[in-house]
């Protein structure tokens, strides 16, 4: 076998994993968003109880850019908690899509600012809102896992972003939101996708191995 040969067949055995990956990736996006919907459903008030989690396992660093999104259907509610960090000093940006293939980007927002249809049905601050550079980013999904991998929509937009930062050299923490009923054994993964360094939920937050610690303290509840 010739080295030309190898590598063709090394291209061939990644490509056909990818394939593989992609049709697991869409089976579980459709029996997650089913147990999504059902856990929004049964715990309405899911929002208030991830935003006490959330303080009292994360501690940023005062002044620091925090990213959150604005929900859609039956993602969990962070908008109370986007408010009270936005309360306590945090400037706060929700994400806008640039394009495809292309990282997010995220424009200020604030608590009463109007916002406007963005990409993919989105809400997000008008294009006159300053850009932020987040620090900490709010991130949502359809199912993670115990090793701190999530599901996303299949756009890829988030693991752009974090690749961007942290190859970058910035140590963005990367916090990710959802109900506890999300949770999966496994998400499928490929090569590009980035990890969580929390979750948080309704019932508990998380940190997963190697989380960027600069902006934690451990919960004590």
């Amino acid at each position: 076998m010739t080295g030309k040969t190898r590598l063709l067949d090394l291209i061939l055995d990644a490509d056909h994993h990818s394939i593989e990956t992609q049709a697991l990736k869409a089976n579980l996006r459709r029996e997650a968003s089913a147990r999504r919907r059902q856990a929004h459903a049964a715990h309405p008030q899911a929002g208030l109880a991830l935003m006490q989690h959330f303080k009292a396992a994360i501690q940023a660093p005062a002044g620091a850019v925090i990213s959150g999104f604005w929900p859609m259907g039956d993602e969990i509610d962070i908008v109370p908690l986007l408010s009270q960090l936005h309360a306590t000093g945090h400037p706060v940006g929700l994400p806008v899509v640039a394009g495809k293939g292309q990282p997010l980007i995220f424009r200020a927002w604030h608590p009463g600012l109007a916002l406007v249809t963005g990409g993919f049905k989105t809400e997000v601050p008008p294009p006159g809102s300053p850009e932020l550079a987040p620090d900490i980013l709010i991130v949502p999904l359809l199912a993670f896992d115990s090793d701190g991998y999530r599901l996303g929509y299949g756009g890829g937009f988030y693991d752009r972003t974090l690749e961007k930062l942290r190859n970058g050299g910035a140590r963005p923490l990367a916090i990710g939101v959802a109900f506890s009923a999300q949770h999966v054994a496994r998400v499928p993964r490929d090569h590009y996708d980035q990890p969580l360094d929390w979750i948080v939920t309704e019932k508990s937050a998380q940190a997963f191995a190697g989380a960027a610690p600069a902006a934690l303290k451990a919960a004590e509840a």
